[in-house]
């Protein structure tokens, strides 16, 4: 039985036999309706089955089980657009997505293009990697890591060169090791798009802006890159002046003086040289710096206003301790000289009242305590004056 079995598989897939027989029962139990909503997955699942490597091959032909592990894969599909139209040096993408299903893993991705009735691959993913296999894609082309599902083609910077016909190519495989393939494909068609007429916008602030405040205007094209913008002041048509090469015009600080008439031009490879003009916009710059906007420009002033004064303060603090302590040092320096006078005519007068009862021995001893408070004013008078002259100077400026 298993030998004829054999030699049927070899001429006859088993979905041909399996087909009529699920329609004869299905209309003799009245599901027929259920089943024409079901026979495309069912009959994609039953293409796999006639696989050599599937579970329907002879050896379990006639397993229910191994039947239902199959349908998982009848409802896996690659979804994508069927034409795009991509711009000359800009970028774009080539959809191909699907759904994982559980048990089946991705083993090879492939992008294949078809020139001339020829198909090169350009893009492999398998196990060892991402590898780009036309030199001319190189560094142009990539697809998405570590997004389970989503295997679409992103090309830079286009060229005319990658009009054609690209194909995505997944192939799974199940927990019994058999292979799964599906595929989508999708034209390319490449465009030189001329430079639009240009549009401008304003920034945050508007076109109505407080003098020191920051704005900015950007110039917005579309067409095929690379795009050249100008900028000038005044009108379109009349004598204006060339400002900026840049997209976008920027102001630091607006002044007064700014307030005025702008437009941009822009131009590109695709547009043979034609140049497209904006509208001009007015810009107009109100009134002085408002705090809101001075305050950052003063900043710098207002601290080394408040650092100077700092050092002043500093100066005047230290020169006035000096000055107290100055004052001090006359203060002890006059007291002590008190002392000194004090002291002195002490020993003066003891020899005057001893005079009258000692004999001339005691009038010579007189005489040379007062030659040594002699000595002691001369010594002292020069230090003394001038602090006594710095007291009094000090006296006099204070009441003044």
């Amino acid at each position: 039985m298993r030998a004829k079995l054999h030699a049927w598989h070899a001429f006859v897939p088993p979905s041909a036999f399996l087909t009529p027989c699920c329609f004869l029962l299905a209309h003799h139990l009245r599901w027929l309706p259920v089943l024409l909503v079901w026979w495309v997955p069912l009959a994609d699942a039953l293409v796999i089955a006639s696989s050599p490597r599937s579970c329907f091959h002879v050896d379990c032909f006639f397993s229910f089980k191994c039947f239902f592990s199959l349908l998982p894969a009848a409802f896996l599909n690659l979804t994508g657009y069927h034409e795009i139209v991509g711009v000359w040096k800009d970028s774009t993408t080539l959809p191909c997505a699907y759904v994982p299903v559980k048990d089946l893993v991705q083993k090879i991705l492939k992008w294949i293009v078809v020139r001339d009735q020829s198909s090169v691959t350009i893009f492999r993913r398998d196990d060892s990697g991402d590898h780009v296999l036309l030199s001319e894609y190189r560094g142009r082309v990539s697809v998405l890591k570590d997004a389970p599902g989503n295997v679409s083609l992103n090309i830079l910077n286009l060229e005319v060169s990658d009009k054609g016909t690209y194909i995505c190519q997944v192939t799974w495989s199940d927990p019994s090791d058999s292979l799964i393939v599906r595929e989508i494909t999708t034209e390319l068609d490449i465009v030189k798009v001329a430079a639009t007429k240009p549009i401008i916008r304003a920034g945050e602030l508007g076109l109505t802006v407080p003098a020191g405040a920051r704005t900015s205007l950007t110039c917005v094209a579309s067409g095929s890159p690379p795009i050249s913008y100008r900028w000038f002041r005044g009108t379109p048509g009349q004598k204006a002046l060339l400002l900026s090469r840049q997209a976008e015009l920027v102001w630091d600080s607006l002044q007064p003086s700014d307030t005025g008439k702008y437009y941009c031009e822009v131009e590109n490879r695709a547009g043979a040289g034609a140049v497209q003009q904006s509208d001009a916009v007015e810009l107009t710059v109100t009134g002085l710096p408002s705090s809101r906007y001075a305050l950052p420009a003063a900043l710098p002033v207002v601290l080394g206003v408040a650092v100077l004064g700092a050092l002043l303060t500093a100066l005047w603090c230290r020169r006035r301790n000096e000055e107290e302590l100055l004052y001090e040092v006359a203060f002890h320096s006059a007291a002590d000289v008190t002392r000194l006078e004090t002291d002195g005519e002490n020993s003066v007068k003891c020899p005057h009242k001893d005079t009258n009862s000692k004999t001339e021995k005691s009038n010579d001893t007189f005489t040379v305590k007062d030659n040594s408070l002699d000595s002691i004013h001369m010594r002292k008078n020069p230090e003394y004056e001038n602090l006594m002259n710095a007291m009094e100077l000090e006296y006099e400026t204070e009441r003044i």
